[in-house]
């Protein structure tokens, strides 16, 4: 026996017309192999039932290759490090730091600590991409079985990829069909279709001759499919198609590779152009401006160079992967997995989540929600008739069967041993009915019958009602016909029951099934969980709205939709679907949150569809048939026992196939995106207003503002305190409702509150410049400074120019390390949010180094002096009044509706 494929509680129905039109088509050799008979097909396919030999076999595999589907390949380290450095920002770093090390007279100091910022970001960057890799690669469950083929005559046990057209397989309950196969005989094989249709009960399949034009080749009762299991019953077949060739593996091929690119690269990748476009008109402009009016154009050079590393957002990438790493680590505790850690924003800004029923909404499990009479009445009769049906037929009990012998009750009050089976006509695709023949304890024998309503109406003269039996008059027909129909609008799988007595006898044919008793109704139900309406409602109060797409009955989806409270007024089928234009279904999407009777090509063209009216959309599937709408999806999420495709599709998979889970990983991608925006925020805003300071000092002073040193020191100091930032704490108001990327919202800011730096920049200007003496070039140091300032014609090398460049500093080191707490939060920073305590001791650590480094040992070499007593006073006042103006035009902003 093959090894069991990983079995899913999904069950099958044939699927329905709108398959017509798939996204992928299958082999015509496949479709011809369904209209042949047996030897034609065996014929075909150059093979018998004895099967292929060993060396035709070997010659076969060379010519076909293995029998595996597309996969994607795991990036090697070097190809993720290659990755990570050709971003623009690292590339532009290693430009500049080169420049510095082989300029004549270029300083090897500066060019070490533009290696180190580099280095910093590289590497963290790298490790954590590697570590989330791993852990992903970690968790994809390989679809790795074997099947019973007979070669050279024997049955043996063969691995997968080893099988070949033309060879003669076996198949029966729980095994999984291995490539695209033609029955050559069936008995009582239902086959599970989930995986390719969405469809929730089993479809049968038989080795009769398909005589039908014009039908989707799913729909073919004696062709099976890779990727689907046997439900019960068993089967020899050939297959037609392995690999690549096969539905399910042109379906793979199809949607394997690279992934959508996700709002958050574009976003981080235009904000990175945006910076550089800045740095490539303000650095020109700093390096004529100072080497005009200091005559000096060597040093102002170096000092433009600085002053582009200055501008640099060289921690971008580090700060945005280790967001999302640490968002995928806090998601994982949530039950969610992220496999591509950019679509970790898109879950966040997620504002549509698209998502079959079957198993997310629903139970995935069958019950028997109704047993009744024929006006719908309950009645245990029907009950007890079903009961010894499934108990007593032979072969595997299908998904029905087991739900009605989840009445254990009855085992007991029928006293079963004193029920004897005497025949059985099995379930055949013709007739849809069964039946079996029971002898009772009286000795009475019974045929009992079940089976899809319309068949068993026709083999019916009477019905039952109340204990009374009256003829199927034409005048009643039409009202049994209506309680069927009812039913299957409630969203219902109904099944007829109807009785017989009959003689004692050696043997029952189908010609005993004939003028029965109707008694009444069995009703099936795939439930809604306890979970499911309040997942919806809590996603609804998020900003998230539910749309239901599925290739079920539109009857069946109706009625469950209404009953988690997803709106119903209009729902679309996929013939519908398939005969809009784009535009019109961009309008109809909008309006409507069900769509029924889909196949994959319509499910992808309405996430499309979506997607151009201007939503994030997620999509939430577990099926081959959903694989391309979770490509095309802004995040596609599946779950860990999804099929394999669906699993490489995807980039968040879930561990619980619920949508409380997904609610719980939707707030942590929320979550992850404000804490990216903060540092977005805070980088662009103080980079603008560094553009005016800069320019406004070079032009003024007859010095430089300050030394190349000293601006890559304060740039990797406040590169420091920005770490913590993916630790930093969201609030509720932050997570409430989906944030999508918005360059237009980051450029607003960055106009309104960029400036206002360059206010307390000029106001620390007029303060060194007036109060400290800066302005006269012969100002005298301290007498213990004396040796290091001797007389000298060069403006750069006074105590004035050096007391300025340490002012300004530390000024500027202060104001940018401490405004990040007004920026990270839309309350009053310190009272109403405090941030992690993390960004807040780094804060202080930073904003204390600063202010000793002016009196440590390292002054000299970076070019720093004392400042006097009467400076930190004045730099305090700046400090409460840059927070305060900064909160001001933050609220006034915020009340605006601008951000």
């Amino acid at each position: 026996m093959p090894v069991a494929a990983e079995k899913t509680n999904q069950q099958t129905q044939p699927p329905p017309a709108v398959k017509k039109t798939p996204a992928v088509q299958v082999s015509s050799r496949l479709q011809e192999a369904a209209r042949l008979d047996s030897a034609d097909v065996l014929r075909l396919m150059e093979t018998s039932l004895e099967g292929l030999t060993s060396e035709v076999a070997a010659a076969r595999l060379e010519q076909y290759g293995p029998n595996e589907v597309a996969r994607e390949k795991r990036h090697g380290w070097l190809q993720r490090l290659y990755v990570a450095a050709r971003n623009p920002l690292v590339i532009l770093l290693t430009v500049l730091a080169i420049i510095s090390f082989v300029a004549p007279e270029g300083d090897a100091i500066t060019g070490a600590i533009m290696l180190v910022m580099v280095i910093l970001g590289l590497s963290l960057r790298f490790i954590q991409e590697t570590r989330a890799d791993t852990a992903a690669a970690k968790l994809k469950a390989m679809i790795r079985v074997t099947a019973t083929v007979v070669r050279d005559g024997q049955t043996k046990e063969l691995p997968l990829q080893q099988l070949v057209p033309g060879d003669i397989v076996k198949l029966s309950a729980g095994d999984m069909v291995p490539g695209d196969v033609r029955l050559l005989s069936a008995k009582d094989l239902f086959v599970i279709q989930a995986t390719l249709t969405g469809e929730s009960l089993p479809v049968e399949k038989t080795e009769a001759r398909e005589l039908r034009e014009n039908v989707f080749a799913i729909e073919h009762a004696n062709l099976c499919f890779l990727g689907t299991s046997a439900e019960s019953g068993s089967a020899t077949a050939v297959i037609v198609a392995t690999g690549s060739q096969t539905y399910f593996g042109k379906v793979a091929k199809s949607i394997t590779g690279q992934q959508v690119e996700t709002a958050l690269k574009r976003g981080v990748k235009r904000f990175t152009w945006l910076m550089i476009r800045f740095m490539l008109v303000m650095v020109p402009l700093v390096f004529v401006i100072n080497g005009v009016t200091k005559h000096d154009w060597h040093k102002a050079f170096f000092f433009s160079l600085a002053v582009a590393v200055g501008l640099t957002p060289e921690m971008l990438p580090m700060i945005v992967s280790v967001c999302l790493s640490k968002g995928a680590l806090g998601m994982s505790k949530k039950k969610v997995i992220v496999k591509r850690l950019n679509s970790i924003q898109n879950f966040g800004a997620m504002n549509v989540l698209c998502t079959d029923k079957t198993g997310t909404l629903t139970l995935d499990h069958v019950i028997l929600e109704i047993y009744c009479d024929v006006f719908k009445n309950e009645n245990e009769e029907v009950l007890r008739d079903a009961y010894l049906i499934s108990h007593f037929q032979t072969g595997l009990k299908n998904v029905l069967d087991r739900a009605v012998l989840q009445h254990q009750e009855l085992h007991r009050e029928l006293s079963l041993e004193k029920y004897t089976k005497v025949d059985e006509i099995p379930f055949d695709f013709s007739r849809r009915m069964m039946s079996v023949v029971v002898e009772g304890p009286g000795g009475e024998r019974q045929l009992l019958t079940k089976g899809a309503p319309e068949a068993v109406f026709a083999k019916c003269t009477h019905f039952e009602s109340e204990g009374e039996i009256f003829e199927m008059e034409p005048i009643l027909v039409g009202n049994l016909i209506e309680q069927v129909n009812d039913l299957s609008e409630d969203g219902f799988r109904a099944l007829a029951v109807a009785t017989k007595k009959v003689e004692k006898r050696a043997a029952y044919s189908k010609a005993d099934e004939s003028d029965l008793v109707l008694t009444g109704y069995l009703a099936f139900l795939d439930p809604p969980k306890d979970t499911a309406a309040k997942a919806i409602s809590v996603l609804r109060q998020h900003g998230v709205t539910v749309k239901v797409l599925t290739g079920d009955n539109d009857l069946i989806t109706r009625k469950f939709c209404k009953e988690v409270g997803i709106h119903t007024e209009k729902v679309i089928l996929g013939s519908q679907v398939e005969s809009m234009s784009d535009s019109q279904l961009v309008e109809a999407v909008e309006c409507t949150d069900v769509f029924a009777r889909l196949s994959p090509s319509h499910k992808q063209r309405i996430v499309q569809a979506l997607q151009r009216s201007g939503h994030v959309v997620g999509f939430m599937g577990d099926g081959i048939n959903d694989a391309p709408a979770l490509r095309a999806a802004d995040v596609g999420i599946s779950v860990d026992n999804a099929v394999d495709i669906a699993k490489e599709s995807a980039d968040v998979i879930l561990l619980e196939k619920s949508l409380l889970v997904l609610e719980e990983g939707v707030l942590e991608g929320r979550k992850v995106f404000a804490n990216i925006l903060k540092y977005v925020r805070m980088g662009a805003s103080s980079n603008f207003g560094n553009m005016f300071s800069v320019i406004g000092a070079s032009a003024w002073l007859p010095y430089l503002p300050m030394q190349p040193l000293q601006i890559l020191t304060n740039n990797l100091l406040y590169d420091f305190s920005q770490v913590p930032i993916p630790t930093d704490n969201v609030g509720p108001q932050q997570t409430a409702k989906p944030r999508p990327w918005h360059i237009g919202e980051i450029a607003k800011f960055i106009v309104f509150i960029g400036p206002i730096s360059s206010i307390f920049d000029y106001t620390t200007y007029l303060v060194m410049w007036f109060i400290f003496k800066c302005n006269a070039l012969g100002l005298l140091p301290p007498p213990d400074l004396l040796a290091r300032f001797p007389a000298t014609t060069d403006p750069n090398k006074t105590y004035a120019a050096a007391l300025f460049s340490t002012g300004w500093f530390v000024e500027s080191l202060m104001t940018q390390t401490l405004i990040i707490h007004v920026i990270r939060t839309n309350l009053i920073p310190f009272l109403q949010s405090r941030a992690s305590w993390q960004l807040t001791l780094t804060t202080l650590l930073i904003m204390a180094f600063g202010a000793y480094l002016p009196y440590s040992p390292v002054a000299s070499a970076l070019g720093f002096v004392p400042l006097p007593l009467t400076f930190w006073p004045i730099l305090l006042a700046t400090l409460l009044c840059y927070v305060g103006l900064t909160q001001l035009i933050k609220m006034w902003l915020i009340k605006k509706a601008w951000v």
